[in-house]
């Protein structure tokens, strides 16, 4: 059995799979990069620990004792990596009478293409999943929920009133961001960086960011979203996600979405004994999650 490496390129599979790809589909970007950070992990899983801080300092009297807080272990978030495997077989028949040549490198890009889109589609199933209280995460809430529990009491990153893309939602969830609070309850330096957006919000997330003045409006107002550079890293539209009006603002919250690569794709190749069959396949391992939902905020639309 022969292993070829490919890291995590999934156009490199075989030699020639990379001009495959421009003579029938081509493939969307890795879009994956966009909503995660991405680390490497060389265990079985990892796991991020909460940990609250402290409250605000006390005034201290004259001749009293210093009082004394305790940073206390909340939530604990485990990322449990999943291996991905899919493969192929060319029969005995097929190498025999020369079949194969011309099917080789269509085979080959079908499955690159099939794990690469695995991948994005795993990737994207944490946003999609996000408003989903059967998918929770470490506090035992949904990502973006309104009663996330903290030692300060419910804190939450959707927005007030549920609401479809515009300018004042925008405008909302942004405000929500930079009134949040840590674990303690102290304010917190947490900027919005990028909107996300599934295709159908496309056009007019960019005409909300990129107008000179208001988005739709007789308005002679300046917009501010894109005059203060509110939302530097701009729009990043995700072809994975399903809903066509649930729309996201990422955070500089450092740690919050992970992805942890634990094996990079690499392609086995053998020979079945009984059948004479060639049999080729990709194997990785990998996991997406969130550890901070102050990493995201949201709205499900209207």
């Amino acid at each position: 059995m022969s292993v070829i490496s490919t890291g995590t390129h999934p156009k490199a599979l075989w030699p020639g799979v990379k001009a495959f790809f421009g003579a029938q589909y081509d493939k969307h970007a890795a879009e994956h990069l966009d909503l995660f950070d991405t680390d490497t992990s060389d265990k079985a899983y990892e796991e991020d620990v909460l940990v609250t801080g402290f409250g605000l300092a006390p005034f201290k009297d004259q001749g009293n004792a210093t009082m004394f807080d305790t940073e206390t272990q909340g939530f604990t978030k485990r990322y449990t990596h999943a291996a991905v495997s899919l493969g192929y077989i060319v029969t005995h028949e097929e190498l025999k009478d020369n079949l194969y040549k011309d099917k080789a490198f269509k085979r080959a890009a079908q499955l690159a293409f099939s794990m690469y889109t695995t991948k994005q589609t795993i990737a994207a199933n944490v946003y999609n999943r996000a408003f989903n209280s059967s998918y929770i995460g470490g506090d035992a809430v949904e990502l973006l929920s309104a009663s996330h529990p903290t030692r300060s009491g419910l804190q939450s990153n959707i927005i007030a009133t549920a609401a479809d893309l515009s300018e004042a939602a925008i405008e909302d969830l942004v405000i929500q961001i930079m009134q949040a609070k840590n674990d303690r309850g102290l304010q917190i330096n947490l900027m919005p960086e990028s909107l996300i957006v599934a295709p159908g919000n496309y056009f007019e997330a960019n005409r909300i960011l990129q107008s000179v003045q208001q988005s739709g409006t007789a308005n002679n107002d300046a917009n501010i979203l894109r005059a203060n550079g509110v939302i530097p890293k701009g729009v990043k539209v995700n072809h994975f996600l399903t809903d066509a009006d649930a729309w996201f603002i990422r955070t500089n919250c450092p740690n919050g979405l992970m992805h942890y690569i634990r094996e990079a794709m690499e392609l086995s190749q053998d020979n079945d004994f009984d059948t004479k069959n060639a049999k080729a396949a990709a194997y990785e391992r990998y996991s997406f999650g969130w550890s901070d939902w102050r990493s995201l905020y949201g709205s499900a639309g209207a």
